[in-house]
């Protein structure tokens, strides 16, 4: 399968356009997919999702045809596509990732489904898990923790001890969770580190973030609306009640940063300590 630019470009900042969803990064998943149920000459669009069910129903077209969105956005195609030619239109589980909270969504879905536990870590017996967990290779669980939904943990990372990972969680790689830490429903990237006396609720973190101690997201409007955050300049509803931040690669925050809902930091930004993000921060701004 190849892989094409985006039809028009996406809006995933301050992500990269390979994020981490789900235990593996979404080009690994387009492709892994893809492999096994896509024709045989196949293009998928960058920030597109396809299902297996799709894939294989575009399999059985001639070439050229065109998949399709409910909205009529392009997904993927057969062989060489032609605006002439055919198309098929996707099922409502496939289209275009184009917002930050349309991979959060997509991470909850997939990890919705996991089934078994897959242990290749060290678990304490006094931690306590309930759901299902996948825990990496010299990845170690410490006392106290409790885990309980689906939750998938990478290579290298110590959690704990005291820590609350709950709901469709994803850590990535050689990640630090300190003490006292709660996580929810929320995608960590590799080699983050959220140290002591944190909350991220709802939230999707980059890669080589260092969230500084009392570090704390807000994910809920006093209002119970759905959250709205700001895309090129637009305040654009989320359609979510419960979101946190997005946070891009190499973001540093000073302790006791307070994080409103809906808002986003750029790669490389810093909060100073005691700082309260109520807006968007660009890339490399200290606050």
């Amino acid at each position: 399968m190849t892989i094409a630019p985006p039809s028009r470009p996406a809006t995933l900042w301050p992500l990269s356009d390979n994020p981490l969803v789900a235990g593996s990064s979404l080009h690994e998943w387009q492709s892994r997919i893809a492999d096994e149920h896509a024709p045989a000459e196949a293009a998928l669009i960058a920030n597109a999702w396809v299902t297996a069910d799709d894939w294989q129903a575009l399999a059985t077209t001639a070439p050229g045809t065109r998949l399709l969105s409910t909205d009529g956005e392009l997904l993927a195609w057969h062989g060489a596509p032609s605006d002439e030619g055919p198309s098929l239109t996707a099922s409502p589980h496939s289209g275009l990732l184009q917002f930050p909270w349309d991979v959060l969504e997509l991470n909850e879905s997939l990890l919705s489904s996991l089934q078994a536990d897959q242990i290749l870590g060290e678990v304490h017996p006094a931690a306590h898990v309930e759901g299902t967990l996948h825990l990496g290779r010299g990845s170690r669980i410490l006392p106290g923790v409790f885990i309980e939904g689906h939750v998938i943990i990478g290579d290298g990372c110590k959690i704990g001890p005291n820590c609350y990972i709950r709901g469709n969680t994803t850590i990535g790689n050689r990640c630090h969770i300190g003490q006292s830490v709660e996580i929810k429903n929320s995608i960590i990237g590799h080699d983050t580190a959220i140290g002591h006396l944190s909350y991220v609720g709802d939230s999707i973190l980059g890669n080589k973030v260092n969230f500084g101690a009392g570090t704390i997201v807000s994910n809920y409007r006093h209002d119970a609306m759905p959250h709205r955050s700001l895309v090129n300049g637009k305040l654009t509803d989320t359609g979510r009640l419960k979101f946190g931040t997005i946070v891009g690669d190499g973001v540093h925050t000073g302790i006791h940063t307070a994080i409103y809902p809906g808002r986003k930091i750029g790669t490389g930004a810093t909060t100073l300590p005691q700082s309260t993000v109520t807006t968007d921060i660009d890339d490399g701004d200290e606050v």
